[in-house]
């Protein structure tokens, strides 16, 4: 059983990863551009911390602390 639930940490962490590019690189396009939207920037930096948020939450997950 757990390694169905590591395989479904393993993936859902793989689309968090794939997610916080994407918003990098929106972020960079929109930043670049000539009208850039400094609300939506903000937005999209923050939506970005929240996924890297629950990044840090899958990994623990997926590697439990050890007790020395």
């Amino acid at each position: 059983m757990s390694n169905d639930r590591d395989q479904r940490l393993r993936a859902s962490l793989a689309q968090l990863k794939q997610e916080h590019r994407d918003l990098d690189s929106a972020i960079e396009a929109l930043e670049h551009s000539l009208r850039s939207d400094q609300l939506q920037i903000k937005r999209l930096k923050k939506k970005k911390l929240v996924i890297k948020d629950e990044i840090a939450r899958v990994e623990d997950e997926l590697v439990p602390d050890i007790i020395a």
